[in-house]
C-alpha cells in the first residue's frame, strides 16, 4: 500500500507545470548603466518587452505648464505640470505645442 501511495505521489508531481519565465527584455551594458547613473538617472525596466532603460529626471518636473514648449519633457494634461521623468510609459494625455490635449499610449 505504501508503495502504491508513493508511486501515485510521484506520478502526480510530474503533472505540475512550472510557470514559464516572464519576459526579461534587453539589459543595459555596463557602460550604458554607468552613463545613466552619472547623469543622475536610475536604471529600471520599461515598455512592453521590459527592456532595461535609463530613467532620467526632468529638470523642470512639476513646473506649471500650458503647452509642450513650457517643458523639457511633456506637459501633462491632467495636472498641467511638466512630466517628472523621461521616458514615460502607459496611456496618458499631454498638451501639444498649441496647448491642445492629445492622448497617447507609449509602450
Amino acid at each position: 500500500m505504501k508503495r502504491l501511495v508513493l508511486i501515485a505521489a510521484l506520478v502526480l508531481t510530474g503533472c505540475v507545470e512550472e510557470p514559464a519565465p516572464g519576459p526579461k527584455g534587453k539589459s543595459l551594458t555596463g557602460a550604458e548603466r554607468a552613463d545613466c547613473l552619472m547623469t543622475g538617472g536610475t536604471v529600471g525596466r520599461g515598455g512592453m518587452l521590459l527592456d532595461e532603460i535609463c530613467i532620467l529626471p526632468e529638470p523642470d518636473a512639476g513646473k506649471a505648464c500650458t503647452k509642450k514648449t513650457d517643458c523639457e519633457g511633456m506637459c501633462l494634461a491632467d495636472t498641467r505640470t511638466c512630466s517628472p521623468v523621461t521616458p514615460m510609459f502607459g496611456c496618458f494625455e499631454f498638451l501639444d505645442e498649441t496647448g491642445q490635449t492629445v492622448g497617447i499610449c507609449i509602450d
